[in-house]
């Protein structure tokens, strides 16, 4: 008989999340709150991906809950999500289910996590739906990847190009002004601006590094505690040319890629509206959620709401409808994931395509300015000296 494996893990109590309610009445939208995790600390996305592969497997082998949880503990390294597995075997075995475990740890399973969950352990179809959860967090890092990667060039380029000028216009320039001062010409229009610019820069430096760092700072405070803030902010995002649409197109296959899975799952369609509401990373969706959700549990289809909303799409919500009517709604919805996460990893790969370009453009037009400008007085000390 193998032996009982030994844990040393204090139990804790699972902080509250920190939560808002809507205009629905009584509904909730978690705000990152949370604890779980071992000592409060956070769970990297991709060992919770992994955890959820291997317990699906050992699932499918027909291995019980609390033994295939014990295996994964046992050959974890010391880690966060060690101490967490611990407290899920000794939960589980004390007779908890599973979902209700996990949701001690919110942290580390989010409402969507433990619902499905919940979901599988109700239909005793669990290996499926963790199947179901580790392909949908697959293709959600996938994306973020794949955006991240894109994202690295640009902003390496733009920090670089930053860094540059502003050496130059806190520490060359004001050498040149000494230089265009001893020889007391005037100065053409575009060095005047230019040695202006970099007076301001040099004198009120606190200023220029301030200022950006305040505003960035007030910016992050009311995002975090205005929701009409966040949600103008979020709404005006999508306004921009091409970028709009594509951060609308991203939002729509969220919101589908979700609702789809929980729906797949068996989770009442309240509840995973719910679910994909809290889930939901843009405010403008967050309440269009919650306006769908409203009117849904009045007796009205999901469909109708939809049309009204200001993110969805016709193209969506006819493929809703239809899937409403035929009973595929799931299969709908995960379509019209498909077909959105495509389209907006195409858009994304041609507006990096672009960017690269534009910003290296950008950049050659100021070094350009800078050059011009400070060449225009040199040229005229060498034309005054070579006529004495």
């Amino acid at each position: 008989m193998a032996k009982k494996l030994q844990r040393s893990v204090k139990k804790q109590a699972a902080p509250k999340a920190a939560s808002r309610s809507s205009e629905s009445g009584g509904s909730q939208k978690s705000r990152g709150g949370g604890g779980g995790g071992w000592f409060g600390k956070r769970v990297s996305s991709q060992a919770i991906t992994d955890f959820t592969i291997q317990m699906a497997t050992l699932s499918e082998a027909g291995i019980p809950i609390v033994r295939s949880l014990q295996i994964l503990e046992g050959q974890a390294k010391p880690d966060p999500f060690k101490g967490v597995m611990g407290e899920l075997v000794d939960d589980v075995s004390g007779g908890t289910p599973l979902s209700e475990a996990m949701e001690k740890h919110p942290r580390v399973f989010d409402s969507l996590y433990s619902s499905m969950v919940r979901a599988g352990e109700t239909g005793g179809v669990l290996d499926q739906v963790l199947n179901r959860t580790a392909a949908f967090r697959e293709r959600a890092a996938e994306i973020r990847a794949k955006v991240t990667g894109a994202m690295i060039y640009p902003v390496v380029v733009l920090i670089v190009a930053l860094t540059v000028i502003a050496l130059v216009i806190a520490l060359v320039i004001p050498k040149f002004r000494e230089v265009f001062e001893s020889f007391a010409i005037s100065m053409p229009a575009a060095t005047q601006v230019l040695l202006d610019i970099s007076d301001f820069a040099v004198q009120y430096w606190y200023v220029c590094f301030g200022v950006p760092i305040l505003l960035l700072l007030v910016h992050l405070m009311l995002m975090r505690r205005s929701d009409s803030y966040r949600y103008r902010f979020h709404a005006l995002l999508l306004k921009i040319p091409y970028l709009g649409p594509v951060l609308s197109r991203s939002t729509t296959a969220q919101f589908a890629r979700t609702f789809g899975t929980l729906v797949q799952a068996g989770v009442p369609h309240l509840d995973a509206l719910a679910i994909t509401r809290d889930t939901a990373s843009n405010e403008v969706l967050y309440t269009s959620v919650d306006d769908i959700r409203r009117v849904v549990r009045e007796g009205e289809t999901i469909s109708r709401p939809m049309g009204a909303s200001p993110i969805f799409d016709d193209l969506v919500t006819n493929m809703v409808e239809v899937g409403e009517q035929t009973g595929e709604l799931d299969r709908m919805l995960l379509r019209v994931a498909d077909a959105y996460e495509s389209e907006v990893s195409r858009k994304i790969d041609a507006l990096f395509k672009i960017l690269e370009p534009v910003l290296l453009i950008v950049m050659a037009v100021f070094v350009g300015f800078i050059v011009v400008a400070l060449f225009l007085p040199l040229l005229k000390i060498m034309s005054s000296v070579g006529g004495l």
